[in-house]
């Protein structure tokens, strides 16, 4: 487990942002078009215009169209990360309650940046981004993946969410602070959290069911929040079509969390058999994020993870990997998430090596493909290269179905990024765009 080191379905009333800027006419000839469902290429032209796919095919006619020549290359879907923190510059929680909001939000720029460059189109913040920083991506101030954000995580007192040491008696968290999280106590704190959440405009909303390894003073073996405060939360984002991930690690509260029709499950390190019965009978997800305990327990310390959190670290490393073995094999649909903080997000391909080691490298694939899109309630339009999609491809120059290496160390084989129909990102191996009139 060693990566190598390297520098219920739903329609959603509120679509992610798209780019509003020009798109131009594009044709990508002549690539190894990877079919995500099936696991295999065909060799076909991609016409897309107005930044959706519109025509599949052969010997597309090309005339007045821009051409991208992708002979030699395989284009694949755009990567969907369902777990960042695009905010979290810093593994100390507490810092971004106590830093300005300007200084995080540069972080936040060079962040997303990078990880557009990654080969990840879209993302799933699940603490940290809000409102503003989906509108300026969508409005081309911002670089990076479209965003699908929560908004705060919400939290018992002294739970994953609550930054306050054991000395400290302040209120939890300050206004307007770039804290990942907000605490609510009740059903009614929690009914109105999530309310508040949804009113900024959240995709989905998150919980913390259990203690975690980055908040100081809880368990990770312990429960939180009621079940009544669970469900609570579950039928606000019901009411508006919204659905609730509940962070989770130990087999009793994903359990918990699953009864009460949680949809996702992150991380999920310590399921048990239960586990996975109520996965499949509840069609929920589970989004593990093995690479960020690895870069924690390497980095973590260098990155602002205190002492005490750095030792909670092994507790949850040591399973990961027989978590997912056992969901992969028991049928349980699992998404891709990284769940990296601050420099560690350099790492965040690594996570397709981890799970090649337990599942077929097509179903790592899928799970940050076609299977994260499924969860995001995005069917059809992200993770698959079909007529009808949003064009958000990757080109790289082999097969990753054959060789997960060539995501894991994706900028040695990147070729070009497209998102929402445009070059976003591209490297020498591009060939160069003509327009079709002059072929």
């Amino acid at each position: 487990m060693e990566p190598r080191s390297r520098g219920p379905e739903r329609s959603m009333s509120t679509s992610p942002p798209r780019s509003t800027a020009p798109v131009p006419q594009l044709i990508v000839a002549g690539g190894a078009v990877l079919d995500v469902t099936t696991g295999t290429t065909q060799t076909a032209d991609i016409r897309i215009e107005d930044g959706t796919i519109t025509e599949i095919g052969t010997d597309l006619d090309a005339r007045g169209w821009s051409r991208l020549d992708a002979s030699g290359a395989v284009v694949m879907p755009g990567l969907i990360d369902a777990h960042v923190h695009l905010t979290a510059f810093s593994a100390d929680f507490r810092a971004l309650e106590q830093t300005a909001a300007s200084y995080v939000y540069a972080h936040t720029a060079k962040a997303t940046r990078e990880t557009l460059q990654r080969g990840f189109t879209t993302v799933r913040d699940l603490g940290g981004a809000d409102h503003g920083l989906a509108q300026a991506q969508q409005e081309g101030l911002v670089v990076g993946p479209r965003v699908l954000f929560c908004g705060h995580a919400i939290s018992q007192t002294g739970g994953h969410g609550d930054m306050r040491l054991p000395g400290e008696e302040h209120s939890p968290g300050t206004p307007g602070s770039c804290g990942l999280g907000t605490v609510a106590d009740g059903v009614d704190a929690v009914r109105a959290a999530v309310r508040n959440e949804i009113r900024k405009g959240a995709h989905h909303i998150k919980i913390m069911a259990s203690g975690g390894v980055s908040s100081p003073t809880d368990r990770i073996d312990s429960t939180q929040y009621s079940l009544g405060e669970i469900q609570a939360a579950v039928d606000e984002a019901d009411a508006a079509n919204r659905y609730v991930a509940a962070h989770a690690y130990t087999a009793r509260a994903i359990n918990r969390a699953l009864r009460a029709g949680v949809r996702s499950i992150e991380h999920g390190n310590l399921l048990d058999d239960e586990s996975l019965a109520l996965f499949r009978e509840r069609d929920a997800f589970l989004v593990p994020t093995l690479v960020t305990y690895w870069a924690l327990q390497e980095e973590g310390r260098e990155h602002g993870l205190s002492e005490g959190m750095w030792q909670k670290v092994d507790t949850v490393l040591q399973t990961g990997l027989d978590a997912i073995r056992r969901a992969h094999d028991a049928g349980v649909k699992l998404v891709y998430g990284s769940d990296l903080l601050g420099g560690m997000q350099r790492h965040q391909n690594e996570e397709f090596r981890l799970l090649a080691q337990v599942q077929p490298a097509i179903d790592a694939i899928r799970s940050a493909t076609v299977t994260a899109a499924d969860l995001l309630g995005r069917t059809g339009e992200l993770g698959v290269v079909a007529e009808g999609a949003i064009a958000d491809l990757l080109i790289v120059d082999a097969d990753p179905s054959a060789d997960i290496g060539v995501l894991a160390d994706i900028a040695d084989h990147v070729v070009a990024i497209i998102q929402g129909g445009q070059i976003v990102h591209s490297t020498p191996r591009l060939q160069v765009l003509r327009r079709g009139d002059d072929l």
